[in-house]
């Protein structure tokens, strides 16, 4: 176990979350003599989110730790989630004998089998010697390719166990770094050259690839306008005069859609066309080719065949593209199309000034946006509060602004801001939370308490399961989704007393800024969590519907631009 400790020290692990228990605790002793922070979780899945986190923001290896049985089916959701976004983590968990496996052994589940499906590799250690390779073959794929969860299994005799172990002999294993082919780069910058009306998308794959500003390079090149999904949110800057915005049927701008769909030509780069972000595929395609870059060719042609698949690692594709433009003298696009795009955002908006009494959610996304620098990290997870935030929420630098997209897990916020703070100590994070959201893995605020971890949480309270209300309109029923009882239902202001944190409720949309700058002096004095619980309108709806051009709106808006020429 000091073996296995020392690879992941040399990995860039310098914190771990996880929760000690009897068939672990070899792996704890060695971890208590090493140079990296262990954070007692009150819950497993809570661990694996705060591992997701720090992952995420880190752009490394995230880990939790946890015992045999339950600790281990406790953290499937978090592997789910980890797997469905491409994060690189490993969870490590204690297990009984080899000899007692068979024996219906006190928490002995064969963990293995039951976290393949969600993991890239799952693996029971056999013997000591393996131990410093399984732990290095670990990071290398949970790295490699499409990233993705580890989970390692290791029987208490085995981590007792002995091996010989030099760390001045040893080093991270590579990371494969595919490079396009050339032949499809030239194809790819011909159909851009071609197009009347280009767009280049820019998925969850460009910000792992830290490709940022390979991506920005390529656009201002070639004067092609960008659009980022759900998960490339961050990508490329919001504020640049290139950015096209966002198409999907959920989070989405109305301008963006409209730009999608009068694109004719789209580059998308690390994107795997989700549902939530395509919605019906005819319109969504439409007569428009599509070149589909990704590292992970069976990503290529999953959900519709492209024009053109490209496979290759995100940062040297897109410079490679670059690169071949300028050397086949591809002139910028002129100003026609950029300039209709603009007009597109000035006049295909929604409105967020509203000053409504219950608060109307987009209001506080306005204040949201006024008030926090650009370099503030936002987490955020899933409901209408989440759709409302990837709709209004600006963002302008990478790895900014945290999703759990595919899989949606409630009550990840929390713990995956933990994360963040523990990674980036002076970087100022935001959770956005809906109430239900908030109260799955609550519990996870003791920690942050505990271990003096800072951060603001700006919950969105409707008292409903409010994506499942509005789903729910076209069955005609509002039925076991609404969450209030008594005056207000949960006191969040009580219960984040009790766990010795601030907070404070707003019921008036003036009355959010001053609260958002109240959290983060005391959040900052005195080094906790501090909640601003903000009451809406509690039937808000979410602009969305079955595809891009048939997303109903909910609240009025402004007329419509001028038709395209």
């Amino acid at each position: 176990m000091e073996a296995a400790v020392a690879v992941m020290e040399s990995e860039g692990v310098d914190t771990v979350f996880g929760i000690p228990g009897a068939a672990i605790l070899p792996l704890y002793a060695a971890l208590q003599h090493s140079g990296i922070k262990h954070i007692t979780v009150r819950h497993e899945e809570g661990g694996t989110h705060a591992a997701d986190g720090w992952s995420r923001v880190t752009g490394k290896v995230g880990v939790c730790i946890g015992t045999s049985g339950p600790a281990g089916t406790n953290m499937i959701t978090g592997l789910y989630t980890a797997l469905a976004d491409s994060i690189p983590m490993i969870c490590i968990t204690g297990q009984a004998e080899r000899a007692k496996l068979h024996q219906e052994a006190f928490q002995a589940v064969d963990i293995v089998e039951i976290a393949k499906p969600v993991t890239k590799w799952a693996v029971q250690l056999k013997e000591p010697g393996q131990a410093p390779w399984v732990f290095r073959e670990a990071f290398r794929i949970a790295q490699s390719g499409r990233p993705g969860p580890v989970l390692i299994d290791l029987p208490i005799d085995v981590q007792r166990g002995l091996c010989n172990y030099d760390p001045a002999l040893d080093a991270p294993l590579p990371i494969d770094v595919p490079e396009p082919h050339p032949a499809r780069i030239r194809a790819a910058v011909e159909l851009l050259a071609g197009a009347e009306r280009p767009l280049i998308l820019a998925g969850g794959g460009v910000i792992i690839a830290n490709a940022a500003d390979e991506l920005r390079e390529l656009a201002e090149a070639l004067n092609v306008p960008v659009q980022v999904t759900l998960m490339g949110k961050g990508a490329f800057p919001e504020n640049h005069e290139l950015f096209a915005g966002m198409a999907g049927i959920q989070t989405q701008q109305r301008w963006g859609n409209q730009a999608f769909l009068e694109s004719d030509v789209v580059l998308a780069v690390g994107a795997r066309f989700g549902d939530r972000h395509t919605g019906k595929l005819d319109t969504y395609l439409g007569d428009r080719k599509f070149i589909h870059v990704d590292i992970e060719p069976t990503q290529l042609g999953k959900v519709f065949e492209p024009t053109l698949g490209i496979v290759g690692h995100a940062r040297p594709t897109l410079s490679a593209l670059t690169d071949c433009a300028r050397a086949v003298g591809v002139a910028p696009h002129g100003e026609v199309w950029p300039s209709r795009v603009a007009t597109l955002r000035s006049t295909l908006l929604r409105r967020d000034d509203f000053d409504d009494v219950p608060i109307k959610p987009p209001r506080v996304y306005r204040e949201i946006n006024e008030h926090y620098g650009e370099d503030t990290t936002f987490v955020t997870a899933i409901g209408l509060y989440q759709i409302w935030s990837g709709q209004f929420q600006h963002t302008y630098l990478p790895r900014r602004y945290l999703v759990c997209g595919q899989a949606g897990p409630l009550g990840w916020e929390v713990p995956a801001a933990m994360g963040v703070k523990c990674a980036f100590p002076d970087r100022r994070v935001v959770a956005v939370a809906g109430d239900y959201s908030f109260q799955f893995l609550m519990e996870e605020i003791a920690v942050a308490a505990q271990y003096q971890i800072p951060f603001v949480i700006v919950m969105v309270n409707n008292e409903y399961l409010g994506l499942i209300r509005q789903a729910e309109l076209p069955y005609e029923m509002n039925y076991a989704v609404d969450l209030h009882y008594g005056e207000g239902g949960i006191d969040h202001v009580k219960l984040m007393d009790a766990f010795g944190c601030p907070a404070r409720r707003v019921e008036q949309p003036g009355d959010i800024r001053a609260a958002l700058e109240w959290a983060d002096a005391e959040s900052e004095r005195l080094s906790l969590p501090v909640l601003v619980e903000v009451m809406v309108e509690r039937e808000a709806n979410a602009a969305m519907g079955p595809s891009l051009d048939k997303v109903k709106e909910f609240e009025p808006v402004p007329e419509l631009a001028p038709a395209a020429d």
